[in-house]
């Protein structure tokens, strides 16, 4: 009879998958927080597009050149605690040397603030990437054989939100000056960082409890090039890791222009009324919150309570009465949400609002159904209709589809391809498998971050002087129409990812839970 550990108990599962979620909840936050005032690091700062995008692109350069995969080494011999500790620790420093760098610290010139920013978002993205990957692995750890596709959807959930709050946020807590919202950035990290200490007592009683021997004396866990070279010709790998590559390149650099986007493309604002805000007590910061948090519940409520039911009346019964409270939410806020769409900040974090309502539920389905595959064909089909809606055509409301659409596909990857790989590389492999994926990812994320930046300040040369005086607007035209082309590329890939577990059989199109 096997013997019960920690990770046999529910509740603690979940407990745990919180108090790991809390750090990539903060690293989300910092990492698309500045999305929601660009405007005001223009204004205030005097940084521009290709500026603002050369910051952004820093995140990735160390982990063009490996570092993250070095990490997924480290975390594969030294094991999770001490990976999540030293990695999670180098995140927060890097934020605080982009907040110090911001308020002038080093120097108040404009060129001393963005390479001080970019120095703190390469430490900053050094860390934030490794720690993923710790938080990936912890998951597998505690949750293979239940749900995992389900705990990697609700995972992702909470880094949705950090980015929707990030976004939504930002600009209430700025006040008009960049530096308020950078800190609160940072102290969220360090929070987070406390809660995954509490998580190690956890894992050390798991381990404990499950005779694991320490990841130094676990002979057949040490790293063997061997197995890095099977692992980089196995045709699903590459396939997965190239279609990684591929769609984050177009959503997480689309998704750091869309406030500014909405702003010169379709006139919105940057800045709500003081009527439009939805204050809780006296505050909109809180008001925001408490929105997005509901919806969060909701996505959790709509994959975990109907599924659990047995019968198809109750089944049906749950999801209408669900339905019903979700529409009355939606109705009693109507007015706040009809404020939000008129808004560049409020509006582009309405983006995550489909990931945190659907990721749970494509992972729910995942687990069950399975599908990864053509889930993430579907995914990147939504990726072209998206950029497309953003680009070619002038339409608000068809923008609008286009944001939600994208908020669609940005749950229904995410949540089959995770998964995914666990199924393709054995476990204890995991570590350096998502560490040569999160590598070649930042390449595709690094050029596109500064190239958009770049891209749209070049076909805005006649016109920049006018735009700083506020007398024209920036044509996002053709740096959103560069990511149409991505998102083609992207359903090849899954489509050959699925041909290719068709030869190899991982079951990539068979449920993780079977009844």
């Amino acid at each position: 009879m096997e013997k019960k550990s920690l990770r046999h108990s529910a509740l603690l599962r979940w407990l745990v998958l919180v108090l790991i979620s809390a750090l990539l909840f903060s690293t989300y936050w910092f990492y698309d927080f500045f999305s929601g005032i660009k405007g005001l690091m223009t204004a205030e700062l005097g940084i521009s597009s290709e500026e603002y995008g050369r910051i952004l692109a820093a995140t990735t350069f160390a982990n063009m050149l490996g570092m993250i995969l070095v990490g997924g080494l480290i975390l594969d011999r030294w094991g999770i605690r001490i990976a999540g500790l030293v990695f999670g620790a180098l995140a927060f420093l890097g934020a605080l040397l982009t907040a110090f760098s911001l308020m002038g610290w080093f120097g108040s010139e404009k060129e001393t603030m963005v390479w001080g920013a970019m120095g703190g978002r390469l430490l900053f993205g050094i860390g934030m990437e490794i720690s993923c990957v710790v938080i990936t692995r912890t998951i597998v750890k505690w949750f293979k054989g239940y749900e995992m596709a389900l705990a990697m959807a609700v995972n992702i959930g909470f880094g949705r939100l950090g980015t929707a709050l990030g976004m939504a946020v930002s600009p209430d807590l700025a006040g008009g000056t960049v530096a308020p919202a950078v800190n609160f950035a940072v102290v969220l990290i360090g929070i987070s960082l406390f809660l995954f200490v509490l998580y190690l007592f956890f894992d050390i009683r798991l381990d404990r409890q499950e005779g694991k021997a320490a990841p130094e004396e676990a002979e057949d866990e040490r790293f063997r090039m061997a197995d890095f070279l099977q692992l980089i010709t196995n045709r699903s790998f590459i396939y997965i890791t190239l279609l990684c590559v591929a769609f984050y390149a177009a959503v997480f650099p689309l998704l750091q222009y869309t406030p500014d986007l909405l702003v010169n493309k379709f006139g919105f604002s940057y800045e709500l009324q003081g009527g439009d805000e939805f204050l809780l007590w006296g505050s909109a910061s809180l008001g925001t919150t408490f929105i997005y948090v509901l919806l969060f519940v909701f996505g959790l409520l709509f994959s975990l309570w109907p599924p659990a039911l047995k019968t198809f009346q109750a089944k049906t019964g749950a999801y209408l009465l669900l339905l019903l409270l979700f529409g009355t939410y939606v109705y009693v806020l109507q007015d706040v949400f009809a404020a939000w769409l008129q808004n560049g900040p409020k509006t582009a974090s309405l983006i995550p609002m489909g990931t945190i309502l659907f990721t749970p539920i494509f992972g729910s389905y995942v687990d069950r159904k399975g599908k990864a595959a053509s889930l993430m064909m579907l995914g990147s089909g939504l990726l072209i209709f998206a950029t497309l809606s953003l680009s070619v055509f002038n339409n608000v409301y068809l923008g609008y589809a286009g944001l939600l659409s994208l908020g669609i596909a940005f749950s229904l990857v995410p949540a089959a391809m995770w998964p995914a790989v666990a199924r393709i590389v054995e476990e204890k492999r995991l570590g350096t498998a998502y560490g040569a994926m999160f590598t070649v990812q930042n390449w595709g994320l690094g050029f596109f971050f500064w190239g958009i930046g770049a891209l749209l300040d070049w076909v805005n040369r006649d016109r920049l002087a006018a735009i700083g005086e506020g007398q024209a607007v920036y044509d996002y035209t053709w740096p959103v129409l560069v990511l149409v082309g991505i998102g083609v590329i992207s359903v090849y890939l899954a489509w050959q990812l699925k041909q290719a577990d068709k030869a190899q059989g991982y079951g990539l199109e068979n449920p993780e839970i079977h009844t």
